[in-house]
């Protein structure tokens, strides 16, 4: 039971009008901590939304892959699972052949200037037609017969022994291309690359091979497109950044086939 304090100096009208002015400034004070009451719980509910939204973006933030060593040259895993790299310019074709056919590999170029060297890192293994025919294609499509707008080419294979930078008396090896001696063994291919996307990363190279290992792939084949504009189509058909389309297209003009 709570005790009231009267004054007894003041009329019974006056105690009740002070007693109802202190209970309207309770009121308003309760009022006044209920209000910053709901203030605050706003607030710790937009803190925690604010929160589960930044937790939310580093969980989904893309994780960075890591970069294998042969991403620097061309590149591309055939169907049968064969690794085959090759030169995108005269320094990357003299890196490739110095530095990475060995004993067993299979070395790939054309009699074309301007053509890259393809290796199939056999890795002591037999590879099968699929991935000679496939590295053969890879050969001429990146070789200037694209940009030239041909459609068959002949390339040839050797063994790494066959290829040297020794010259004949007299002549002179440019960087990036090499003497070949012996037996050369010819492949006539059309040219046709296609890009593709897999676990999110952009590879390309020739058709059976990215078909064999892509979610979603383009087909192309020499054209008069500019590499920019056909990387936007391809981008809205398979996804993956544009950077990394053009990363794979050939040089010169480009059509989308299928």
């Amino acid at each position: 039971m709570t005790d009231i304090e009267l004054y007894f100096n003041k009329s019974v009208g006056e105690n009740a009008s002070l007693y109802y002015d202190k209970s309207k400034k309770m009121r308003k004070k309760i009022e006044g901590a209920r209000a910053a009451l709901e203030r605050s719980k706003e607030m710790l509910e937009k803190a925690e939304k604010e929160k589960t939204s930044k937790e939310g973006v580093k969980e989904t933030k893309k994780v960075e892959r890591k970069t294998e060593w042969y991403e620097k040259f061309r590149w591309f895993i055939s169907s049968e699972g064969f690794l085959c790299i090759g030169g995108r310019d005269a320094t990357t074709n003299e890196i490739v052949v110095k530095k990475h056919a060995e004993k067993d590999d299979i070395i790939f170029h054309t009699e074309m200037a301007g053509s890259p060297f393809f290796i199939i890192k056999t890795g002591g293994k037999k590879p099968g037609r699929p991935t000679l025919d496939e590295s053969a294609q890879a050969t001429a499509s990146y070789s200037r017969a694209w940009k030239l707008g041909i459609t068959l080419a002949e390339v040839f294979y050797v063994n790494p022994e066959q290829v040297s930078k020794e010259a004949e008396a007299g002549e002179f090896i440019a960087r990036g291309a090499f003497m070949i001696r012996g037996k050369k063994n010819f492949i006539r291919i059309g040219l046709e690359l296609a890009i593709g996307i897999k676990d999110g990363q952009i590879i390309g190279g020739p058709v059976d091979s990215i078909k064999k290992n892509a979610e979603k792939y383009v087909v192309i084949a020499p054209g008069k497109e500019k590499a920019s504009d056909a990387a936007k189509k391809i981008k809205q058909k398979i996804g993956g950044e544009i950077d990394d389309i053009i990363r794979f297209l050939p040089s010169g003009g480009v059509k989308l086939e299928r």
